[in-house]
C-alpha cells in the first residue's frame, strides 16, 4: 500500500465545520461530495452557492452538494462530521452503505453521554467493518473556510494516517499524522469542557491570572487521564491536545468559551441551550468526561465542578470556590 492521495473525499455533515472541511478537501485537488441533511441548506447551496450555516462563503461550483446519503457514500473516503453525541446513530445509518475497510475520519469531539466513550470507541463498536481515523485540532471553521493557515492532526492505523494526510494536505491546511487514536479524541473532547471553565473565570470577571492557572491545571487533568488511558504524552502536548486547548480556551471565537462566559456573567444553561442556539459540545461531554475519569480511577476536580454547575447542582461562584479551596499540595 502507499501513501498516495484519495481520489474522492466525502464529507457527510454540512454545518459550519463539514462545509469548512470540503472546502479544504477541495483545495488540496480532491474530487469532493458534500453530503447536506438539510433540504433548505442544499437548496440555497444550489441556488446562491452560500451555506446558512457558513454565510458569507461562496461554495465552488465543483463542490458537489448532494442530499443523497448513499451516493456520497460511494466516496474513498468520508469524513464524518455530525455531533458526538448523534455519531453512533449516524454510523448505525451509514452501515448499509459501507464497504469493508472504508475510510471513516470522525471530525467530532466529544465523549458519548451514558457508555463514556470516546468518539473513536463509539464508531469501533458501531461500524467495525471500517478503517477509523480521527481529525482534530485548533481549527475554527470560519479560518478553515477562508484559507486561512490552520495545521491539525490526524489519527489512524497503519498508512491510513498518511494517505489522508495526503489527501487533505495543502498550502494553507496542514495535518499531521499520528497512530494515537486515543489521544486524539480524548483531547479534543476535554478541551471544550475546559473552555466552558475558563469562560466562566472571564464571565465572573475574575482575572487573566485565573484564567492561566485554570488552563495549566485542566491540562493537568487531561494529561492525568490520558496517561490512564494510554495515549501518548506527545500527542497531547501536540495540536490536537494543548494546541486545541489553548486556542477554545481563550477566543471568544469558541462556542464553548462564549457559553462558560455568559454562564459567568449570570445566564442559565437553560437559556443558552435553547433551539437556535449554537452548540456547545462541552456541555454534554462534562458528565461523560467525568464518568470515563471515574472508570479509570482519576480525580479530575475542574471537570466535576464544570459537570456539576451545568446540572445546576453548583452556581458558578460556589464552583470557583470548590477549588480554590482544595487542599494545598505539590504541582
Amino acid at each position: 500500500m502507499t501513501d498516495s492521495p484519495f481520489s474522492h473525499i466525502a464529507v457527510l455533515g454540512a454545518g459550519a465545520w463539514g462545509t469548512a472541511l470540503a472546502l479544504a478537501a477541495l483545495r488540496a485537488g480532491r474530487k469532493t461530495t458534500l453530503w447536506v441533511r438539510e433540504p433548505d441548506a442544499l437548496a440555497s447551496i444550489h441556488a446562491r452557492r452560500e451555506n446558512r450555516f457558513l454565510p458569507g462563503v461562496t461554495m465552488p461550483a465543483e463542490l458537489i452538494a448532494t442530499g443523497d446519503l448513499a451516493e456520497a457514500a460511494k466516496a474513498d473516503a468520508l469524513l464524518l462530521v455530525v455531533p458526538a453525541q448523534a455519531l453512533h446513530g449516524f454510523a448505525d445509518r451509514l452501515k448499509p452503505h459501507l464497504r469493508d475497510g472504508h475510510p471513516l475520519v470522525i471530525c467530532a469531539k466529544g465523549i458519548e453521554q451514558g457508555s463514556g466513550k470516546l468518539v473513536t470507541e463509539v464508531l469501533e463498536q458501531a461500524a467495525p467493518q471500517a478503517a477509523a481515523a480521527i481529525l482534530s485540532g485548533p481549527s475554527f471553521a470560519r479560518d478553515v473556510a477562508r484559507g486561512l493557515p490552520t495545521a491539525v492532526t490526524i489519527a489512524a492505523k497503519g498508512h491510513l494516517a498518511a494517505m489522508l494526510q495526503a489527501s487533505l494536505g495543502s498550502a494553507t491546511f496542514r495535518p499531521y499524522a499520528s497512530d494515537d487514536l486515543t489521544g486524539v479524541a480524548l483531547g479534543g473532547a476535554a478541551k471544550n469542557v475546559y473552555a466552558i471553565a475558563c469562560g466562566v473565570v472571564e464571565g465572573m470577571g475574575l482575572g487573566e491570572n485565573a484564567r492561566a492557572a485554570l488552563l495549566a491545571r485542566s491540562f493537568a487533568e487531561l494529561a492525568r487521564l490520558g496517561e490512564s488511558l494510554g495515549a501518548k504524552r506527545e500527542t497531547l502536548m501536540g495540536l490536537s491536545g494543548l494546541g486545541d486547548l489553548v486556542l477554545t480556551a481563550t477566543s471568544k471565537s469558541s462556542r464553548n468559551f462564549s457559553f462558560g462566559a455568559e454562564l459567568g456573567a449570570g445566564k442559565t444553561v437553560a437559556d443558552l441551550s435553547a433551539p437556535g442556539q449554537p452548540l456547545a459540545e462541552g456541555a454534554s461531554t462534562a458528565p461523560a468526561l467525568v464518568a470515563r475519569a471515574k472508570m479509570a480511577g482519576v480525580e479530575m476536580p475542574i471537570a466535576e465542578a464544570m459537570a456539576d454547575l451545568l446540572s445546576g447542582a453548583l452556581p458558578p461562584g460556589e464552583a470557583v470556590l470548590r477549588l480554590m479551596g482544595r487542599k494545598l499540595k505539590a504541582e
